[in-house]
């Protein structure tokens, strides 16, 4: 709206002479000038136009200025209408106050001044378009918000919707990440049977021994990728946990050495290890803490050229502890280090040949660290200089007594004979399993769907099930519940042998009745442990069952002997429970 328009002024009088001589004077002003000779006309006038200023002489005939005015006021097109009246012959106070109270804004005497009735008129006609140019402007800021709250409510409506999608992309991604795993991890499994039942014949030299080494080393080099990518779905939904428990920091490096053994020994890299003297108590999630000096030492292995060598050295400092691996690999620019622990980086360096991987490792490395309150560093002098990964961890609370963990170079346990059925969909891993069974000594059912595994637990009694969970017909967990509801069902051992290995499929076949939780590819010393404790539990058994015996040729009352076989067949499932479990 123009700030200069010109506003409508009526002037309203039955004197045409008085009528020029206002025009006259107000012309200068530039507004527009409308003449009405008496009441009736100035409201027809009104009725049409929308009036800033009006100019009414009192003494009319028919309707005089009071009127007039009274009728201009009752109109709510007119309510901000500036009335001024004008009169050679009602000039007392009292008119004037009549006047005010009609709703006029002025009260001018004739003979008039010209220069104070056009400053007059002036004003209010200013002020009118003023005021106008306000309320247009409150209507377009109206307008503006309105739209502006329009645009905002469709934003939000479509940031709930993108968000919505996005919950729904991420809970779909996180059930394709559980599902390729399971799905890679069926086939490595039927893999590493295979291997080791290869290995078990191959006793001749290196040469023979060599490839079945390669396939060993590879099958766990998949295996860690597929534990990788479900650690990413972890990551962002917040759900990677740290369980804490005392621990010798000295251990934890060795169980990571060993895991690193092979790829070092492919590449024929020295790897030199400096630990303290003495325990080095930590307060730390031991296999997470494993898996951060394992990706280190990992990432220096891919990194450093065949022959090269790697240092991982463990020291105390003022305020706690450092973990750093140094190797002389390719080395990193200074513009890449900042970008080293980032989720999926890969080096951008041509010159250093891509040595696979996801980008996972380092990440990892750093999270897993910050969530023991602690912090990961990275440094290199250039390329072709090696590298420098420093690993620091808060002081532990004082009177931290490391606890040794279970060493994994503890010779085999040699695999009791027993009645075990094996159910796989995937028949090759259900085979090949149970060949290496067979070949200890065990007597081996093997079926293939949910229904087939509770029929032969009727019919064949097996003293160990080891149960997949991902079967056609009846799924593991309530082929569990339907084996736990035989007669014989109570006291068979059921091991969940399958690709699921988040946290909540663990809590499942927990809840399910399964006494331990394997997943795929399975090491087949695992396999032996348990069924080693099975036997143990078994003589246990055996033992309370004998002191139930005494207690039966000893009694007359048939009562105490049943009281006494409760407590101890009671007593063997919880121990064996605790103890496969604790497994």
């Amino acid at each position: 709206m123009a700030t200069s328009e010109p506003v409508n002024i009526l002037l309203v009088d039955d004197q045409p002479g008085k009528l020029m001589s206002f025009e006259a004077i107000l012309a200068p002003l530039g507004e527009r000038l409308i003449k009405a000779s008496s009441g009736r006309e100035a409201l027809e006038r009104l009725l049409k136009t929308d009036i800033a200023v009006v100019l009414i002489d009192v003494c009319m005939p028919d309707l005089d200025g009071f009127e007039l005015a009274t009728l201009i006021r009752e109109h709510p097109r007119h309510q901000r209408t500036a009335i001024i009246f004008v009169s050679a012959v009602h000039l007392t106070e009292i008119d004037r106050l009549r006047g005010f109270e009609c709703g006029g804004v002025d009260y001018v005497s004739v003979p008039v001044e010209p220069e104070i009735l056009r400053a007059r008129v002036g004003v209010f006609a200013d002020l009118y378009r003023k005021t106008k140019q306000l309320e247009w402007l409150n209507r377009e800021l109206e307008r503006r918000v309105a739209e502006r709250t329009s645009e905002l409510t469709e934003a939000a409506s479509r940031l709930r919707e993108s968000e919505a999608a996005l919950r729904d992309t991420d809970r779909r991604k996180d059930e394709f990440l559980a599902m390729l795993a399971h799905e890679l991890r069926n086939p490595l499994a039927p893999i590493r049977n295979a291997v080791e039942i290869l290995r078990h014949d191959a006793d001749g030299p290196r040469e023979t021994r060599w490839p079945y080494e390669v396939i060993e080393r590879q099958i766990g080099h998949l295996t860690r990728l597929v534990d990788d990518l479900l650690d990413v779905s972890r990551i962002t939904r917040g759900k990677l946990e740290i369980r804490r428990e005392s621990a010798d920091l000295a251990d934890i490096v060795r169980a990571a050495t060993e895991g690193i053994q092979p790829a070092l020994a492919a590449k024929n890299q020295h790897l030199q290890v400096a630990l303290p003297a003495g325990s080095l108590a930590v307060s730390a999630d031991v296999v997470r803490l494993t898996q951060v000096v394992l990706n280190l030492l990992d990432n220096a292995c891919k990194f450093t050229p065949p022959g090269g060598r790697i240092w991982l050295t463990v020291e105390p400092e003022p305020d706690g502890i450092a973990i750093r691996v140094r190797d002389t690999g390719s080395g990193i620019r200074a513009e890449e280090l900042p970008h080293l622990f980032q989720m999926f980086y890969q080096s951008k360096n041509g010159a250093v040949p891509w040595h696979g991987g996801l980008g996972i490792g380092l990440a990892l490395v750093r999270l897993i660290v910050e969530l023991h309150g602690g912090t990961a560093e990275a440094s290199s002098p250039g390329p072709g200089e090696g590298s420098d990964f420093v690993v620091r961890l808060p002081m532990p609370a004082p009177h931290t007594v490391a606890r040794p963990l279970p060493r994994r170079d503890e010779a085999k346990p040699s695999c009791p004979a027993r009645r075990i059925l094996v159910v796989d969909d995937n028949e090759d891993a259900a085979e090949s399993l149970a060949l290496l069974l067979r070949r200890d000594g065990s007597e081996v059912r093997t079926v293939y769907d949910g229904l087939e595994a509770v029929a032969a637990a009727q019919s064949f009694e097996p003293e160990v099930v080891l149960l997949d969970i991902g079967l056609p017909s009846l799924d593991g967990y309530d082929a569990a519940r339907r084996i736990r509801e035989q007669p014989r069902g109570k006291s068979m051992r059921l091991i969940a042998v399958t690709g699921w290995g988040q946290e909540h499929d663990r809590r499942r076949s927990q809840e399910a009745g399964f006494d331990a939780h394997l997943v795929k590819p399975v090491d087949y010393t695992a396999v032996t442990r348990l069924l080693a404790a099975t036997v143990s539990c078994r003589r246990y058994f055996s033992l309370s069952a004998s002191a139930a015996a005494v207690i039966l040729r000893r009694s007359s009352s048939c009562d105490a002997a049943a009281a006494a076989c409760a407590r101890a067949l009671d007593s063997f499932r919880r121990s064996s429970s605790a103890s496969f479990r604790a497994r």
